[in-house]
């Protein structure tokens, strides 16, 4: 796949993500990645994991406010891990979405989502080239 295929992938990705979050949260790790993704132009709920909670406690949280959320977490080796322990600690109680962060992981060359747009800007710019 090549930088056009791949930007065209994740701009859709985006667009997707956009439509998503008007009606449904996103859950990122830290305060970083939700200002990466308001600069994007994602304007709902996005809940930043708070390290002062347990992960249980903060999942026990999500599921007394929420139905269904977005995981987007990192897609590097903590942030795998964070998703799979939250998919199981939502098991049975929050259905989730962690399609887009495994659709960004495939096609970026970075592992974080607070470097996401400062990167999708870096590589239009290549392809304007």
């Amino acid at each position: 796949m090549n930088i056009k295929e791949a930007l065209l992938e994740i701009e859709t990705a985006l667009q997707e993500l956009k439509t998503m979050n008007q009606m449904t949260p996103i859950i990122v790790e830290g305060r970083k990645d939700k200002k990466s993704l308001q600069n994007l132009g994602l304007m709902g709920v996005i809940i930043v994991y708070n390290k002062g909670k347990s992960l249980p406690n903060f999942c026990d949280w999500i599921a007394q406010k929420y139905h269904h959320v977005i995981i987007l977490t990192d897609w590097d080796r903590r942030g795998g891990m964070l998703c799979r322990r939250m998919m199981n600690l939502f098991d049975g109680r929050v259905s989730y979405d962690s399609t887009i962060r495994e659709r960004l992981s495939k096609h970026t060359m970075i592992k974080t989502v607070e470097g996401l747009d400062t990167w999708l800007e870096t590589m239009k710019k290549m392809e304007d080239q």
